[in-house]
């Protein structure tokens, strides 16, 4: 029989939230962490951490990041992942070639980072006074930083640590490409069904297609890759959606207990990160509204999904005001669940999120 769909949203729930452990066994347990800019309180990864590593507190990636055996780079999205995930993607080839110009700053610059080591992109901007660029949304930003991002994304440099958020950057050595790439990008299908699952089939076909950007080299074994996972992965037909599992799970025969506890997510923690299955698993349309108009916003800033034991009832709006911790909370039945219990929870997770953020 197939499994139901609350079965699949508690897999889905104890799958991702799993025992709290240490940072490197937490991080590759999921493969992958996006990692976002934006404070609000703290850093999307930071967020998406703090649930799965035991005593873990703000900016602890940051600080361990150079001794944990991890790099940044991009995968479905931009985030963390352990070095041998990262080293199936590379070397990057089939990009267009810069031109001369643009070429000739890049050898400038390597040698340049070759020789001190570890930089940060203000001295490159110092040393060669790149100017101004726009960036992506119409921003100014500095064609030196610019130029080391797409140096790091074509493998020629590497993050080596952040300082004060901001990536300092060394040379990447360079590394043999992989001698059977459908191998290389079934693996990787592998770590997006690992972190995302279960998974309705046009998310699994979604991330699989992002894979262009992951390893553009083989762009066009994307189909291919996709077709054999949906034959080798274990699937089911529930509520009228093929969902994807990882090989040797059973959602139908899922023993642990969903926790009693209440959790705020990150707009980017994998258990809300797709949208499509979000509305499935809990019948209401959650969105990302940091870019949205102030006005047009209907959640707020920054919402945090409030999921309290296996259903995500609302969300909250966090913010830090003289060292203490704000927080504005919505429901999606206007009101909060009655009782002892949630209000206990809530509250547990409100002093969690304080020991976090190290506030008072």
């Amino acid at each position: 029989m197939p499994p139901t769909l609350s079965a699949l949203r508690r897999h889905a729930i104890g799958r991702s939230l799993f025992t709290p452990t240490t940072l490197g066994r937490a991080i590759e347990r999921l493969g992958f962490v996006q990692a976002d800019p934006i404070r609000a309180p703290a850093r999307a990864q930071d967020l998406a951490l703090r649930h799965r590593v035991r005593g873990y507190r703000v900016g602890d990636l940051e600080r361990r990041y150079p001794r944990l055996g991890i790099e940044e780079d991009f995968f479905v999205n931009y985030g963390f992942l352990p070095r041998n995930i990262q080293a199936l993607m590379h070397p990057r080839a089939g990009l267009p070639r810069w031109p001369g110009k643009r070429a000739a700053q890049a050898a400038a610059v390597l040698e340049f980072v070759r020789e001190h080591g570890t930089v940060h992109p203000r001295s490159v901007d110092a040393q060669f006074a790149h100017g101004r660029t726009r960036n992506w949304f119409g921003g100014s930003r500095n064609a030196s930083t610019q130029l080391l991002d797409a140096m790091h994304y074509r493998g020629l440099l590497r993050v080596a640590a952040r300082e004060s958020g901001v990536r300092l950057y060394a040379v990447r050595e360079t590394c043999a490409p992989a001698t059977d790439p459908d191998r290389a990008l079934d693996a990787l299908v592998d770590v997006i069904v690992r972190k995302y699952a279960p998974l309705p089939s046009l998310t699994l076909a979604e991330l699989t297609g992002r894979l262009r950007h992951a390893a553009p080299q083989w762009a066009a074994g994307r189909a291919a890759a996709l077709r054999r996972a949906q034959q080798r992965l274990p699937h089911a037909t529930v509520a009228g959606v093929e969902w994807y599992w990882p090989a040797g799970e059973d959602p139908g025969q899922w023993r642990r207990r969903v926790d009693e506890g209440l959790h705020l997510l990150a707009p980017f923690d994998p258990l809300v990160w797709d949208r499509r299955r979000f509305e499935t698993f809990w019948g209401w349309a959650y969105r990302f509204e940091a870019y949205t108009p102030p006005a047009k916003r209907v959640r707020g800033y920054y919402a945090l999904p409030l999921l309290w034991r296996d259903e995500v009832i609302g969300w909250a709006n966090l913010a830090q005001r003289d060292s203490r911790l704000q927080a504005e909370l919505g429901y999606v039945r206007g009101r909060p669940p009655g009782g002892a219990a949630f209000a206990q929870a809530l509250e547990a997770e409100l002093q969690r999120m304080r020991d976090f953020l190290g506030l008072a």
